[in-house]
């Protein structure tokens, strides 16, 4: 099939493709907009210090320490989701009704660009709940540190704020609804030459002849009908018998 051919399959089923394209993406939409539940991203910054002050000698400073504290932080960053910490929350925060493995789920940890700089985010249907989780994990994993490590070396540098105006992170209408124009133009494409390869039927006088190998002899016409009357349209060539001869109904 060439690719004019192709490109004649698909505007004979435009139709069926633009359906699809409206339908999904009003769909997608409605779901986003009207179904989908919001949820809310909250989140606190720790930092870890070195247990001694940085030495600066002759103007230059101690990376071998800083190194020392970032690998300590992908370390902390593994110990704050164990169930050890989430326990301790769970057990010193009941007014945040959440369990432990409640916890666990709502609760992401992450280092800012291989800095001493972690970040933990508490994502929940209620920003004020995912404010007030993460402020208390970072909180007991403050005080915690101490107990397992043997070193006091984690500050909080801010902490979330359970009355800030808060904006969903999910689900995202644009996004949703850009995905589904884009898959149901490409399942459309598909189902339209598919379609096409499964109708066997001629749809011009050209196609019979290339299938037959035989001049056409004659065409039926379209009746199109009018207010007065009705006639007959022929959309198609002159109707051939032969060579020169034609035959016009």
């Amino acid at each position: 099939m060439e690719l004019k051919q192709y490109w004649q399959a698909v505007r004979r089923r435009m139709g069926l493709i633009v359906a699809l394209i409206v339908l999904s993406g009003a769909a997608a939409g409605y779901y986003s907009y009207s179904v989908a539940v919001k949820q809310y991203a909250a989140s606190a910054k720790l930092i870890v210090n070195a247990s001694q002050r940085l030495n600066v000698t002759q103007g230059t400073l101690d990376l071998g320490t800083i190194n020392s504290n970032i690998q300590l932080a992908k370390t902390y960053k593994e110990i704050i989701r164990t169930p050890r910490i989430m326990k301790l929350v769970e057990e010193q925060y009941p007014n945040l009704g959440l369990s432990s493995i409640q916890l666990t789920r709502m609760i992401t940890v992450s280092t800012v660009n291989e800095t001493q700089v972690m970040s933990i985010t508490a994502t929940d249907t209620s920003y004020r709940r995912a404010a007030e989780a993460v402020n208390a994990v970072a909180a007991v994993f403050k005080s915690e540190i101490p107990n397992l490590m043997k070193i006091d070396n984690v500050n909080i540098l801010n902490e979330a704020d359970p009355d800030a105006a808060a904006m969903p992170v999910s689900p995202s209408p644009v996004r949703n609804i850009a995905m589904s124009v884009l898959l149901a133009a490409v399942i459309g494409l598909a189902l339209a030459l598919l379609l096409d390869y499964l109708d066997d039927s001629f749809k011009s006088q050209k196609e019979v002849e290339e299938a037959l190998g035989l001049a056409t002899f004659a065409v039926v016409p379209r009746m199109k009908t009018g207010g007065a009357g009705s006639r007959l349209e022929d959309r198609n060539q002159p109707i051939r018998g032969g060579e020169n001869a034609a035959l016009e109904l």
